[in-house]
């Protein structure tokens, strides 16, 4: 008969990728606020619908590069804006957008 560990017994000897400081800074879910959505306003041209949700999309991406370790322009190139859009799941970035990306990045 084979004895069976419990998960409360592995948890404590696995060791931890972050560090206890990291780990101080990292929001947790449960505190962020949830705002909730709006609808865009009717009536503007359909330009400034697409440069919004453009500037939506830059904003996502950038917040998930500053989150990998991507701290300046110089380090987010196309590739690496593009893979990081599709490890957030959102549709591949154009040229455009990727430059919007670089201009939010100090």
């Amino acid at each position: 008969m084979t004895a069976v560990r419990s998960r409360t017994s592995r948890s404590h000897t696995r060791p931890t990728t972050r560090t206890q400081h990291q780990q101080q800074h990292l929001p947790k879910m449960s505190t962020l606020p949830v705002l909730p959505k709006k609808p865009l306003p009717a009536g503007r041209p359909r330009e400034w619908y697409e440069a919004h949700n453009r500037r939506l999309k830059a904003m996502r991406i950038a917040i998930a590069l500053l989150d990998t370790g991507v701290y300046t322009a110089a380090q987010a190139r196309n590739h690496t804006i593009r893979a990081t859009a599709h490890r957030i799941g959102v549709h591949p970035p154009s040229p455009t957008t990727c430059r919007l990306v670089r201009s939010l990045l100090p």
